[in-house]
Order: C-alpha cells, then sequence, then structure tokens
C-alpha cells in the first residue's frame, strides 16, 4: 500500500509526495463527505479534512498507524469534527449566556447599538476584502496566529501575509474611521 512505502523509507530517502499525492487524492473527497455528515457544512468538512492532511504531512515522520490507513483517516475525522461541534457548542451556550443576561433588566442601550453598528461595519469590511486577505486577516485577529504561522499555514511568505493584513488594515481605518477610540492598530 502506498502509506506503508511512505512510512516505511529509511529518513535518509526522500518523501514519496507522488504517494501522498495520490493518498491525499483517494481519500480527500470521501473524508470530506464524512465530515460534511457531523458539521453539516462542506466549508467547514474541507477545512477540516485540509487541516488533517495538513497535520499529517508535518508529523509523516513520527505517525504510527496500528490500524489500517482507512480506519485511521476515519478516525482522525471524526475526532476532529467533534472537536470543531464541542467548540461551537461552547460559543453557543456563550452567546445564549451573553444575550440572556443582556435581557435581565436592560433596555436597549445606547452601547448596544453603537456595538451592533460597529460589528455591521466590521462584518461588511471583511466581506469586502478579497477571500485570501479575509482569511489571513481572520487567522491573525480571531484566531491569534503570529504571521510567520499563518504563512507556514497557507504555504505563502510572511511578505505576502504582511502585505495582505497591511492593505486589510487600511480598508479596516477607512470603515471605522467615525470610531476613533476603535481604531485598529
Amino acid at each position: 500500500m502506498i502509506f506503508k512505502k511512505l512510512i516505511s523509507q529509511p529518513p535518509s530517502e526522500p518523501i514519496d509526495i507522488a504517494g501522498f499525492e495520490k493518498l491525499f487524492k483517494e481519500h480527500y473527497k470521501p473524508l470530506c463527505m464524512l465530515a460534511y455528515g457531523w458539521v453539516k457544512d462542506m466549508d467547514t468538512a474541507e477545512e477540516i479534512v485540509q487541516d488533517f492532511f495538513y497535520h499529517f504531512w508535518k508529523s509523516k515522520d513520527t505517525i504510527q498507524i496500528k490500524t489500517s490507513v482507512n480506519a485511521y483517516f476515519y478516525r482522525a475525522i471524526h475526532n476532529r469534527s467533534m472537536k470543531y461541534l464541542r467548540a461551537l457548542e461552547v460559543r453557543r451556550k456563550y452567546a445564549e449566556k451573553v444575550i440572556g443576561e443582556g435581557q435581565e433588566g436592560y433596555s436597549t442601550t445606547l452601547q448596544d447599538i453603537e456595538a451592533r453598528e460597529l460589528q455591521t461595519i466590521i462584518d461588511n469590511t471583511l466581506a469586502e476584502l478579497p477571500e485570501r486577505y479575509e482569511a489571513i486577516f481572520r487567522m491573525s485577529r480571531y484566531e491569534g496566529l503570529k504571521y510567520q504561522e499563518i504563512a507556514e499555514a497557507l504555504s505563502i511568505s510572511v511578505k505576502t501575509v504582511e502585505a495582505a493584513m497591511g492593505k486589510a488594515l487600511a480598508l479596516f481605518r477607512k470603515k471605522l474611521g467615525n470610531y476613533s477610540e476603535f481604531a485598529i492598530k
């Protein structure tokens, strides 16, 4: 099997990239469909599978599969999908708690209105960004990744990440001009 050949090569030999590509192409769609069955969102399912293959490739030298490759892949996707769903549930419960606390005796205040307006501006600005810039911005600001980590995850240079962030931040500064206390740095 391709995988056994891939992992049984001595460290001095180059890794069989063609074998890995074949493994990826053979399993990518079925794994996406498997993840989709749990997360019910194809973009998220593809992200889970891509993330799995990225980490699989990074740790190819240390992975020891004691079952079949199919069983290993399916279990890994199952675990990653369940982890995603648990995180989603935590966010949902937190949002319910925040909304519940807001309704316990407060009417809509000027602060609430401004916060919603600001969130709308942020969402609209993110939607205006090119897809790659938006992804880079989210990885930096929402996930807290460093530019080097983003560059590695997206297989691009750090300079490309810096340029994308510069353009994204410039657009945010322009759009948030009326909200100087929220200016993005």
